[in-house]
């Protein structure tokens, strides 16, 4: 099972990225618990919930020096969601740049 921890300003917009990203990953037989958060709900979720990787919106993706430091114990990779990818919705590609972090 992949953790894949997407994070946005509201977790909102990213919402419909997760609906793709679930669709691509059941259509490869890929078990995965995909899900959006808002940036402030990071630390409280991560005491509950493992993510094997952390993809940022662009929109927050100035957060990533801080949040590296924040979760470097914590051991996953962060990462940037290509802006293109994020802007087509492409949950396909989002999926494999998660998967390819993860290793």
């Amino acid at each position: 099972m992949k953790n894949i921890m997407l994070v946005c300003v509201a977790g909102m917009s990213t919402s419909l990225l997760v609906s793709k990203m679930q669709k691509a990953a059941q259509e490869q037989n890929i078990e995965a618990d995909i899900y959006a958060i808002a940036e402030g709900e990071v630390e409280k979720v991560l005491e509950t919930k493992k993510a094997d990787v952390l993809l940022l919106g662009p929109q927050v993706r100035y957060l990533k020096g801080s949040f590296e430091k924040k979760f470097k114990d914590m051991d996953f990779p962060i990462d940037v969601i290509n802006m293109a990818d994020y802007g087509m919705m492409n949950g396909e590609k989002v999926l494999q740049q998660a998967l390819q972090l993860i290793g």
